[in-house]
C-alpha cells in the first residue's frame, strides 16, 4: 500500500501507479480457476482477464516514443479474457514481470517532457496529438485505477472480498480496528 509520502512527481506517480498494480494483482488472492475465469457482472470481464489485459497496457508505451522494452502480445480485445488453454500461472507471470520493467522505466521519464500520443479512435481522435509525458503517466494511472475498481466490484460479487483485506493477506500485514486481513467468509 501507497504510504503518504515527500517525493518528486515522478516518484509519487510512479508509486500510485504501482498501488493500482498491487490492488489488481491482490484481486485474484485464493481464488479457484474457475472464479478467476468467472464473469458475474453485466459485463464480459473477469479477473483473470483484467489481470491480462493490465499486462498489454504494461506493455503498451506511454506515447509511441517512450515506453518499455517489449511490445504486447496479442491484440487489444483479446487482452480482456483468457484464452480456454491459457493458464493463469503464466498470465500472473507475465503480470509480473510486465510490472517490473514497467515500474523500472519510470526512473528515466521526465514528466515534463513533449511527446506524440496515438490516436484515441474511441473518443473520435483520429490523429496523434502532442502532449507532456506526464499526461501518458497520469493516463496509465487513470487506467489501472479504473481496472483495480473492475477488479473490486468482480472480486466483491464473487465472494465478498475487498481490497484493503485482500492486501493486507497478500502483504502479510496485520489488521487493525478497521481492516482484517482476507480469510474468508466464515
Amino acid at each position: 500500500m501507497y504510504q503518504p509520502a515527500v517525493a518528486d512527481e515522478r516518484t509519487t506517480i510512479k508509486d500510485m501507479i504501482a498501488t493500482q498494480l498491487a490492488a489488481i494483482r491482490a484481486s485474484a488472492y485464493g481464488l479457484s480457476d474457475e472464479q478467476l475465469r468467472s464473469r458475474p457482472l453485466a459485463s464480459a470481464l473477469s479477473i483473470g482477464g483484467i489481470i491480462k489485459h493490465s499486462a498489454y497496457v504494461l506493455r503498451t508505451p506511454i506515447s509511441p516514443t517512450i515506453g518499455v522494452p517489449h511490445k504486447p502480445q496479442g491484440g487489444f480485445f483479446e487482452s480482456f479474457a483468457l484464452a480456454e488453454d491459457e493458464s493463469f500461472a503464466a498470465v500472473l507471470a507475465d503480470f509480473d514481470q510486465a510490472t517490473k520493467e514497467y515500474l523500472a522505466a519510470f526512473d528515466d521519464l521526465d514528466p515534463a517532457q513533449e511527446v506524440q500520443m496515438g490516436p484515441r479512435p474511441w473518443y473520435g481522435e483520429n490523429e496523434p496529438a502532442t502532449a507532456s509525458l506526464r499526461w501518458g503517466m497520469l493516463h496509465h494511472l487513470e487506467e489501472f485505477a479504473r481496472h483495480a475498481g473492475h477488479a473490486d466490484l468482480i472480486r466483491e460479487q464473487l465472494d465478498g472480498a475487498k481490497a484493503p483485506e485482500l492486501l493486507l493477506a497478500v502483504e502479510g500485514l496485520p489488521g487493525n480496528s478497521f481492516v482484517q486481513p482476507w480469510g474468508g467468509r466464515k
